[in-house]
């Protein structure tokens, strides 16, 4: 009996140092799972709908944070406006319903009130010269092609932009194979290849539409730099973007984006935009990638019967004659 008593009050005592130094230290970290040449393993199938918006919003001015009960408002008012959903009213041709947008059903777990975490106000600090080129694309955009957005034309939706949450699509596949990661983007059916294998940047002379990404690891953290931008893409291709829609990107453009698990199911990926050009300091956006292994990804033949373009600018054109 004493023996026995002896090993429950020994086991006691450890078990009481154990939980007192978790106190202290926290909870173990989580280890992300290694890959077979023993980087951490982001494959899979992830996802970035989200509530949150881009920006800020004006009318949140200096609040940062949302409260529970607000992030709780406004997820409830998302789903009443996807049951409220109906047909379009008689003679109205229609457009999506909410069936086919993938907005999302959650803020970010962060309760951040935008994905721009920095500047701290949550807005892109654009340079006069962005807005106006901007606003000379919006005011062109039935012009001619040129003027339209890369993505409505079906060549891509760019770099980091491809990485932001749009309407529906919002999906990206992850291969990891000796010396690159590959990402599959659903929209415009895109797949991304990123050397990490220690290669340089190719030479300044040579300029691309999405820029020369080259990645390397810090811990448990991908880093993806690019540089060697076209002056022929833009910053933000989808309408979620608000007022930086329609921002060309230069040859400036420098872009370091970080890729980190988190946990089983997160990805923490974070991107840093900096073009003395376009705007006044670099700034930062941050989109949680979620892991889903039921979500299926479909080709997006962006091109294939796409005759949007194009009658958009018969339209146009039809409309100058009658005036």
């Amino acid at each position: 009996m004493r023996r026995d008593f002896a090993l429950a009050l020994a086991l006691a005592t450890a078990l009481a140092a154990t939980a007192a130094a978790q106190s202290k230290t926290g909870s173990p970290r989580w280890k992300a799972p290694r890959t077979p040449d023993g980087h951490p393993d982001l494959q899979g199938t992830w996802t970035n709908a989200t509530l949150t918006p881009f920006e800020r919003p004006a009318g949140l001015r200096d609040k940062t944070f949302l409260t529970d009960d607000e992030a709780r408002r406004l997820e409830q008012q998302a789903a009443d406006r996807r049951d409220e959903d109906g047909p379009p009213r008689a003679g109205d041709v229609g457009s999506y319903n909410q069936f086919w947008f993938d907005s999302g059903d959650r803020v970010v777990a962060t309760r951040r009130t935008s994905l721009v975490v920095d500047p701290p106000d949550g807005r892109v600090p654009l340079t006069p010269a962005a807005e106006a080129a901007r606003d000379n694309n919006s005011a062109h955009e039935r012009d001619s092609y040129e003027f339209m957005s890369v993505w409505d034309r079906c060549i891509t939706r760019g770099v980091p932009a491809g990485m932001f949450p749009a309407g529906y699509n919002n999906a990206y596949q992850i291969v990891q194979t000796p010396g690159y990661v590959v990402i599959h983007y659903e929209m415009i059916h895109e797949a991304r290849i990123i050397p990490v294998d220690g290669r340089p940047h190719v030479p300044g002379s040579v300029r691309l539409w999405n820029g020369d990404p080259r990645g390397r690891w810090d811990g448990d953290t991908l880093i993806v730099e690019t540089t060697n931008y076209n002056s022929k893409g833009w910053i933000a291709t989808q309408a979620a973007a608000g007022r930086i829609k329609g921002v060309p990107q230069t040859e400036s453009l420098h872009v370091v984006e970080r890729f980190t698990r988190v946990d089983a199911n997160t990805i923490d990926y974070q991107a840093t935009i900096e073009d003395p050009t376009m705007f006044t300091r670099p700034w930062t956006v941050s989109v949680p990638l979620q892991r889903d292994p039921t979500y299926q990804l479909f080709e997006y033949a962006c091109h294939e019967g796409n005759r949007a373009v194009e009658n958009m600018l018969r339209d146009a054109r039809a409309l100058e004659k009658r005036h």
